[in-house]
């Protein structure tokens, strides 16, 4: 499920239809993900929905989230509700360059691993995987710990859980209670990205001209 219920007040224009490349930050993430899909991938929005839903392809299916100011939190509750029962993968519109071979990862490693119902996976950056940047302008310099980004998956008994918390809650609190709490390593320094301001997204239709890392 694709998450682009925000205002994108910092930005100024709606994070999913913003270009980069030859793209839209929605189709991207289509791209890459679509495949990974058990069923019509879900785009969930809210600030700019008729915006939104005059550009989304007929794959996907389109969820309107009237209650969007109340927070990320809220909108993964409607995603809960509209895939009961349903492990959930997670790819916000802030992170809109991490490449196809993130999301098979995730879906292999979550497989692997038995789709553990109360579990949460998350892509882990490896340190070499960092490039070296002298400013450390765009990137994290050589030697940084090693990170969690997104897409994330959700156990579906861990879903559940999103009705016992409040709509403030930040995911990271229903991470800390999942059993198991996983990773997988990948070098796709995208999983990290977070565009949020018209600087990051500069950076960012820069940076989607370099090949992608596995």
């Amino acid at each position: 499920m694709i998450l682009a219920a925000g205002a994108s007040e910092r930005l100024g224009e709606p994070k999913a239809l913003c270009r980069i490349g030859a793209a839209t930050v929605l189709e991207r993430l289509l791209a890459a993900g679509v495949e990974e899909c058990d069923g019509p991938p879900l785009l969930l929005v809210g600030a700019h929905a008729d915006e939104i839903a005059a550009h989304a392809p007929s794959v996907v299916e389109l969820a309107r989230h009237g209650e969007w100011r109340r927070g990320r939190t809220s909108t993964l509750k409607l995603a809960r509700r509209l895939r009961p029962g349903r492990d959930l993968l997670i790819a916000p519109v802030d992170v809109p360059l991490v490449g196809r071979a993130v999301f098979r990862a995730l879906v292999e490693a979550w497989r692997a691993a038995g789709s553990p119902a109360a579990g949460f996976l998350a892509p882990r950056l490896a340190d070499r995987a960092l490039p070296s940047r002298s400013d450390g302008a765009d990137v994290p310099p050589v030697g940084t710990k090693a990170r969690h980004g997104h897409p994330v998956v959700l156990g579906r008994a861990l879903a559940l859980e999103l009705e016992s918390v409040s709509d403030s809650t930040p995911l990271a609190r229903l991470r800390d209670r999942a059993a198991p709490r996983f990773d997988v390593e990948v070098r796709d320094e995208h999983v990290l990205d977070d565009l949020d301001t018209p600087a990051d997204l500069d950076r960012l239709r820069r940076a989607a001209d370099k090949p992608a890392q596995v």
